[in-house]
């Protein structure tokens, strides 16, 4: 099943198209409209305006494109594919990249910690913008800064922090 919905301007300056890449979704009908309010908040946060495409998939997808671009065969719960360095079009927005959310592990993942589904949707979402816009969690340092920053985020969304249960288990 495809199907996309309308592009749709919003108030940070971000452009979102939500493409719906597998039927699994159907089960999460306000997934469109978490991924939106999370990367709008993202947005917002991070002052960065631009346009972004997340796709809605599944694992094997995910897999495949984890397999191509990363080296790694196993799915994933997102992806994030920075534009980079493709120049500006004039009179139009900057296309900040692409986010890749997989069901199966996202729900897998909200079952295991016992978080709601569509915060964690929303919780990957932000963290895969994030990725757009150059944040990272290769060091230490960046791990902390780009945990504080969804953390932030999510409270101004209402969501919990959801490093919370694993900051206290360690």
């Amino acid at each position: 099943m495809m199907s996309a919905s309308a592009q749709r301007r919003s108030e940070p300056g971000v452009d979102i198209d939500v493409m719906i890449e597998s039927a699994l979704w159907s089960a999460c009908p306000d997934a469109d409209a978490a991924v939106r309010r999370a990367v709008e908040a993202a947005a917002q946060a991070a002052g960065k305006s631009g346009a972004v495409a997340v796709m809605l998939t599944d694992d094997a997808s995910i897999r495949q494109m984890n397999a191509q671009w990363r080296g790694i065969d196993k799915p994933t719960n997102v992806l994030s594919f920075p534009a980079g360095g493709t120049p500006p079009v004039p009179g139009a927005d900057h296309h900040l990249g692409d986010i890749a959310i997989a069901y199966e592990t996202v729900a897998a993942e909200s079952l295991s910690e016992n978080k709601n589904f569509a915060d964690h949707l929303a919780h990957l979402a932000i963290h895969g913008y994030l990725h757009l816009v150059g944040f990272d969690h290769e060091t230490d340092d960046e791990a902390a800064c780009m945990e504080n920053l969804e953390t932030r985020i999510l409270s101004s969304l209402g969501i919990a922090d959801p490093y919370a249960d694993a900051a206290s288990a360690d």
